[in-house]
This record gives structure tokens, C-alpha cells and sequence, in this order.
């Protein structure tokens, strides 16, 4: 009885993948009644729960800090090419999309998966213990990334309004890759160590606890899973999107709470996997998928959208406003005070979750 239960929670990760993808085809660009959206949800928390098992199959076969930098990319990728189909759709909320679904994951990484990490780890573990080099040339990455990207454009002359012009839009898009790739270079090559779990006595772990890695064949299952989980977690996202827009309007909230809902679906695989380790006392495995997803996130899809934007029609806004840069800036001061000691204590997890909050209700109140 026990056996067969075991074979069969081991397998759901396997097909669960694979139903969404059908699923997805079938239902790709129809309006969905409640009944099939019901169905769409709960297809869609599976391939969350799938990818977040074979993502951390694929990391335990590769190790830290690439087991991070694997669900960190994947799930970006799969959201830039998302945003570049909603943009290529066209409207008039296709030109803020770029910007607000950016800023969305920055919050959503730096606040809402930070915080939650570091409060879980140092209410399990008494501190929450990482290393401070790594974390912060992570934090100084990301923070220079959503300075060129979207604070100069409310500031710059060339265009009216919060838009670049075309050689800033290249110089930006450019720079994002340069500092991406600098980034994933030091964290994989030159530094490795600075990306690795630490204990309280600032021992590096680079053996994880497991008794055995995968073999490399379970890996390349697991990674061509992950694949296919994360591209129905997104194109399922979208498909209920319509349903959630039509919830958003009718309570009275601005279209861009809707952006948040998406960010929050698309980010859950990582958002998961961050808490798993923070559980486990490997807090750097934490910070590494949440910054690297907010790095991942300008870095990848500033690119992307300014090369689309070649033969997108409508501008392309992507400067922040007043009150979201004040965000932005606390956010990257508090962030720099928790990362300085290299330890954090459950307040610090709370400034996080408050700063996380108010975007929140910002977001539903401006």
C-alpha cells in the first residue's frame, strides 16, 4: 500500500508538467468558462509544485550556486517571452508592461522573498547566517540595473515623457547584459565560494546533505521537465489573466494590480523554493534565487523589449514615478543595512515584509 502511494507521489511531478502544456494548447487565446478556469488554477499549482521538485533536482545534481542560477534564468526567460507576446498584442497597456512587471519582480524578490526567507531562518535557526560578499555584490548589481533602467527615463530630456531614446534604450539594454554576464561569471567562476551557504561560524558548506546526487541522466529529465512546468505556468497564467482582470474591475483596483497578480503566479516556483531553503538553514541559497531573479529579470528582459520594440508600434515607457522610486530607493537602503552584518534577526525579515506591504497597497490604492 505504501509503495504504490510513494511511486504515485513521484510520478505526479512527471505528468503534471505535461498536462499543462496540453492544456495550455487547448485552451491558448479562448475565453474560459468558470468551470475550465477552476481547472486551469489547479493545473497551474501543480506545474508550480512540479517545477520547484525538478528545479531543485537539477540544483542538487549541478550544486550552488548553480542549482539557483538554473530556476532563476529559466523562469525569467520564459516570462521576458511572455511580456514580448502581450506587448506584440498591442493596446494602449502594452506600453508600461516592460516597466511594470519589472519593477513588480524587484519587489517581489527583494521584499516579499527576502523577507519571508529571513524571518523563517532566523525564527527556525535563532539568525538567519549568509555571506555578506556575495549577497552584496548581488544587491549593488541589481540595484544599478533598476537605476539605468527605470529611474533615468523619468529624468532624461531627449523624449517627452518617461521614455528613452533610441541610443539610450541601446545603451541600457546593452549595459544590462554586460552586468548580467559579469555577475553570472563572478558567481560561477571567480567567486564561487561567495555564493555558498555558510554556517554560523562563517564555514562555507559546499557539500549538501543529501546522501545521494541524482545521476546525470534523472538531471536531464528533470531539467527538460522544468522546462516544460515553468512554460505552463506562464501561458496558464496568462490564460486566466482575463478572469483576473475581470476580478480586479469589478472591485474598483487599477489594471496594474493585475501585473502583480501575474508576477506573484509566475514567481511562485522560486518564491517556494527560496522558503524551502531558508527552512533547511541555507539562507545564501535563498538570497541567490531571489536576487538572481530580480537581476534576472532587468537584465534579460530590458534586452528584449528593446530589441522588440524595433517592430513593436507605441512607446515604450519605462520610467517609474514618484512614489514608486521613493520604493525603490528604501527598499535598496534597507536592503544594504541587512546585507552589511552578514546575519539577520526576525526584524529584519519584518522591515522586508512591511516594505513588501505597502507596495501591496500601493499597488491596489494609489
Amino acid at each position: 500500500m505504501i509503495a504504490p502511494l510513494r511511486s504515485l507521489l513521484t510520478r505526479w511531478t512527471a505528468f503534471v508538467p505535461v498536462v499543462a502544456v496540453v492544456l495550455l494548447v487547448l485552451t491558448w487565446g479562448r475565453d474560459l468558462p468558470g468551470a475550465m478556469v477552476a481547472l486551469v488554477t489547479l493545473i497551474l499549482a501543480g506545474a508550480v509544485l512540479a517545477a520547484v521538485h525538478h528545479a531543485e533536482v537539477v540544483a542538487h545534481r549541478v550544486g550552488e550556486p548553480f542549482g539557483s542560477l538554473v530556476l532563476a534564468v529559466a523562469v525569467t526567460i520564459i516570462e521576458v517571452a511572455l511580456i514580448v507576446t502581450l506587448m506584440a498584442d498591442g493596446g494602449a497597456k502594452s506600453s508600461t508592461l516592460a516597466r511594470d512587471t519589472v519593477f513588480a519582480a524587484v519587489m517581489i524578490t527583494c521584499n516579499g522573498i527576502v523577507g519571508v526567507c529571513l524571518l523563517v531562518a532566523s525564527l527556525r535557526h535563532g539568525l538567519a547566517v549568509f555571506n555578506a560578499e556575495g549577497t552584496g555584490a548581488a544587491l549593488a548589481t541589481v540595484a544599478t540595473l533598476a537605476t539605468l533602467s527605470l529611474v533615468f527615463p523619468t529624468f532624461t530630456t531627449s523624449k517627452p515623457g518617461p521614455e528613452f531614446s533610441t541610443a539610450q534604450l541601446t545603451f541600457a539594454a546593452l549595459a544590462s547584459l554586460v552586468l548580467y554576464g559579469l555577475f553570472v561569471a563572478t558567481q560561477t567562476v571567480r567567486h564561487r565560494d561567495y555564493f555558498l551557504p555558510i554556517t554560523c561560524q562563517g564555514q562555507v558548506i559546499d557539500v549538501d546533505e543529501h546522501a545521494h546526487a541524482p545521476s546525470a541522466r534523472d538531471a536531464r529529465i528533470s531539467l527538460a521537465l522544468l522546462a516544460l512546468a515553468l512554460v505552463g505556468v506562464v501561458g496558464l497564467a496568462k490564460g486566466v489573466s482575463p478572469t483576473i482582470e475581470s476580478g480586479v474591475e469589478a472591485a474598483g483596483m487599477p489594471q496594474s494590480v493585475v501585473g502583480v497578480i501575474i508576477a506573484l503566479l509566475v514567481l511562485l516556483p522560486e518564491t517556494i523554493a527560496a522558503l524551502r531553503s531558508a527552512r533547511r538553514d541555507r539562507v545564501q541559497t535563498s538570497l541567490n534565487l531571489a536576487l538572481g531573479s530580480a537581476m534576472a529579470s532587468i537584465g534579460l528582459t530590458i534586452p528584449a523589449v528593446a530589441l522588440a520594440s524595433v517592430w513593436l508600434s507605441g512607446p515604450l515607457v519605462l520610467g517609474l514615478g514618484p512614489t514608486h522610486m521613493v520604493l525603490l530607493v528604501l527598499t535598496v537602503a534597507v536592503s544594504s543595512l541587512t546585507v552589511v552584518p552578514g546575519r539577520a534577526t526576525p526584524l529584519q525579515g519584518g522591515v522586508h515584509l512591511v516594505l513588501f506591504a505597502a507596495y501591496l497597497e500601493l499597488a491596489v490604492t494609489p
